[in-house]
């Protein structure tokens, strides 16, 4: 095991257990407003504390990002370890049991390594470039669908931007008709993870930060899945917009239909 992905599965370990240990005592929870539909929780907070402080005993020299933000500033500036405390905080403040700490190193821009779990379900995803990914130790593959017809989709609303629902909704109306059901659930980070497990053969969403996703994306292409933006190209990272699925099939259907309904609307082409 590579030391580095060692040392964020311990992370994240201890992080799902702090967190775990908060769900069932919410009444100390204490939640911050940061803007519209944004939310933030003393458990990220010390989470974000516990982790850091995880990486920094064994990494001192590498950079530490918590979401966008530089909270250790190493000396060996080609290797950053970005951290996503609580993916789906408004999950796990309202008791739904559907969110996941994550962690991904990216090495001279390029991810590397990435670690999500699950303390709910105490499921531990990882992945290492080029080694593949996995489930508590378990290979993972990717949907084995030809085309949407009987697919299961996961998306997100966008919440903090609601001037864009009703193109979101015409998006939706669009899939349904052709795949077999979808999920919104609150979690980027785990809904790319359940693409890279197959128990959901698409993702997509738009207008994220790249911590968003940092934790899933690679889990989709390690796990044989494909990964793009909305045009079919690869600059998601840049533009925040995310098109998974469990293989290429999958993913250039759900494009046929999201490159023609969003184009107008994200001012793409």
């Amino acid at each position: 095991m590579h030391p580095m992905l060692n040392i964020a599965i311990r992370a994240v370990r201890k992080a799902g257990n702090l967190i775990a240990k908060y769900y069932e005592t919410l009444d100390v929870v204490e939640t911050i407003q940061k803007g519209t539909n944004d939310f933030i929780t003393n458990v990220n907070l010390e989470v974000e504390r516990l982790i850091v402080e995880v990486i920094y005993k064994s990494y001192p020299q590498h950079v530490i990002r918590v979401k966008g933000n530089v909270v250790r500033a190493g000396k060996n500036n080609e290797v950053e370890w970005i951290i996503d405390p609580l993916s789906g905080a408004t999950n796990f403040v309202k008791r739904f049991p559907y969110f996941a700490v994550s962690i991904t190193v990216r090495i001279k821009g390029r991810t590397e390594i990435t670690v999500v779990y699950d303390p709910m379900r105490n499921e531990l995803f990882s992945a290492s470039r080029g080694q593949g990914a996995q489930l508590n130790g378990y290979r993972l593959r990717g949907s084995t669908a030809r085309d949407l017809d009987g697919t299961i989709l996961a998306t997100g609303f966008p919440f903090k931007n609601k001037q864009n629902f009703t193109n979101y909704t015409n998006i939706v109306s669009e899939l349904f008709i052709q795949c077999a059901d979808f999920r919104y659930t609150g979690s980027a980070t785990l809904d790319l993870a359940y693409v890279a497990a197959g128990r959901v053969d698409g993702f997509f969403e738009t207008c994220m930060k790249p911590w968003d996703f940092a934790g899933g994306e690679l889990l989709v292409r390690e796990a044989g899945g494909v990964v793009t933006d909305v045009t079919g190209d690869y600059n998601y990272l840049r533009s925040g917009n995310i098109v998974a699925g469990g293989n290429p099939h999958v993913v250039k259907s759900m494009l046929l239909i999201l490159r023609a309904a969003l184009s107008e609307a994200l001012n793409i082409s």
